[in-house]
């Protein structure tokens, strides 16, 4: 997928959550930066400079959200740029049964079965 398609839809799934697209580079490596308060982030490696995506961050708090998403990454079949991003957040599949009991809590709070990464949707 050509990059300014992956930034596209990185930028549209930041419009639905409290992450920010802080930084796109496609010169050195395909990277996508993001950033939510209090201080969360983590930035997406696209395919193109790697076989698959790859997330990671700085912040030891996030590592284990981005652990669970690096094992979705490297099981089997491709992903997408949004799934891997949902992955992310912690969000169920969309074939899961959670899926209507968890959706129905987005306006509220989180359900307290999905963990949440380090932020609070307001």
């Amino acid at each position: 997928m050509e990059f300014k398609h992956l930034v596209e839809a990185a930028e549209k799934w930041c419009s639905g959550n409290p992450f920010d697209l802080i930084f796109a580079e496609e010169n050195d490596e395909r990277r996508l930066d993001f950033y939510a308060e209090p201080g969360v982030s983590f930035y997406v490696l696209c395919p193109g400079g790697t076989d698959t995506f790859h997330v990671w961050s700085e912040s030891e708090d996030c590592l284990p959200f981005l652990q669970l998403a690096q094992d979705y990454i490297s099981s089997c079949g491709k992903k997408t740029l949004l799934e891997v991003l949902e992955k992310l957040l912690g969000l169920p599949d969309i074939e899961d049964d959670s899926f209507e009991h968890y959706h129905a809590d987005m306006e509220g709070e989180p359900g307290s079965d999905h963990q949440q990464m380090g932020v609070s949707q307001q």
